[in-house]
């Protein structure tokens, strides 16, 4: 298995061949070099063999290579450089360097020039199994959402924060959220998404996607009342669909989700019914 250093000098060396000088060096990558640069002193030390510092790293500043914190798409049409950007997160080095994600990418699936992007928060079993955003259980509540909005899912763009599933210890079906680091590290690619795709509204499904999206805190009760700004794209927090699966999720919860995407349909223009409306409503 490499080492968190083998796989960032890996990384760094790739960004140099590419021609790139100067990039941001995050807060995993400083505590990989420092424990590098730590090992390698205790080691000369000692009378160990003395250890030659990889040539990319072993620049002086400002030149030396620092973990790159934006990426970029290529291509013509929005499905190329999407396309472009599934390539570059199977092997997006800050994500991997933090040894507490999984192996196999999920990256986003749908319209890649829809008016609504949903995004969560991290693959989860059925999703790593078919690489595939929101294909589970969850991801079936979301698609009857979206019916009941009169939408497709293959309507809209879904996508996720953290590419890779969260990695727990003898891991079988059980997830966990990811981390603020972990969020941290994949953000750039929600960022370029969104520049592709433009969607005139973004939902950010649960507290968690929420906190990693927009930097909100707390519970979606107090998010949800209001309209929140994506770098100028409108945005809207809701529950995860996967709070509807819980045994004590009743006819009132239903209603605050609906109620949210009705401000949704809203400020997408469509159209609205009577019974649409009154959808989850107690009945008189």
């Amino acid at each position: 298995m490499s080492r968190p250093i083998d796989v960032l000098v890996d990384a760094l060396r790739a960004e140099q061949a590419r021609g790139v000088a100067d990039v941001h060096l995050d807060e995993s990558a400083k505590a990989i070099l420092r424990d590098w640069h730590r090992q390698t002193r205790e080691a000369r030390s000692g009378g160990a063999p003395k250890q030659v510092m990889p040539a990319v790293v072993e620049t002086t500043e400002p030149e030396q290579p620092q973990v790159v914190r934006e990426v970029a798409a290529t291509g013509n049409s929005a499905a190329e450089k999407i396309e472009s950007l599934r390539r570059m997160a199977a092997d997006w080095a800050p994500a991997k360097a933090l040894g507490s994600l999984r192996e196999t990418m999920v990256f986003s699936t749908g319209n890649p020039e829809a008016d609504l992007m949903l995004v969560g928060e991290a693959p989860g079993y059925h999703e790593e199994r078919e690489q595939e955003p929101f294909v589970g259980p969850a991801g079936q509540k979301l698609n009857d959402i979206l019916k009941a909005m009169g939408l497709a899912r293959e309507q809209t763009y879904i996508s996720n924060i953290v590419k890779f599933r969260p990695a727990m210890p003898k891991q079988t079906t059980n997830n966990r959220k990811p981390t603020a680091e972990e969020m941290a590290a994949c953000i750039p690619f929600i960022r370029e998404e969104v520049k592709v795709v433009r969607p005139k509204v973004i939902v950010a499904l649960g507290a968690t996607a929420a906190e990693g999206l927009l930097g909100l805190s707390g519970s979606v009760g107090r998010m949800r009342a209001s309209w929140q700004d994506f770098e100028g794209t409108p945005a809207r927090v809701t529950y995860h669909p996967a709070y509807l699966l819980h045994g004590s999720a009743g006819l009132k919860d239903k209603r605050m989700i609906w109620e949210d995407m009705l401000e949704v349909m809203e400020r997408l223009g469509l159209p609205i019914s009577d019974k649409q409306r009154s959808y989850f409503l107690p009945k008189s």
